[in-house]
């Protein structure tokens, strides 16, 4: 039985994880951190999400959609993510 205070990545890795099953639309990193900030009631830095975000591309867990830059051709835009279907 473990004891103690649970790991802060595992709380946040699932807190991101929820809040893109919730939402309809791809969320960008600032989005996922607002939300994930109001539903842990604590601050949780951009940073840290968009370690945790980049971890979980990489285990395939969700997928990264990069936008063409609206203004300037052949740039890429934002970044948004979506759950893994």
């Amino acid at each position: 039985m473990k004891r103690g205070r649970p790991n802060i990545r595992n709380e946040v890795k699932s807190a991101i994880i929820s809040i893109l099953e919730e939402q309809k639309t791809p969320l960008t990193i600032s989005s996922i951190e607002r939300i994930c900030s109001k539903r842990l009631n604590r601050e949780v830095s951009w940073n840290t999400i968009f370690k945790y975000v980049r971890e979980l591309v990489e285990a395939r867990k969700i997928d990264s959609i990069v936008l063409p830059h609206s203004k300037e051709e052949g740039k890429n835009g934002l970044t948004v993510y979506t759950l893994k279907k």
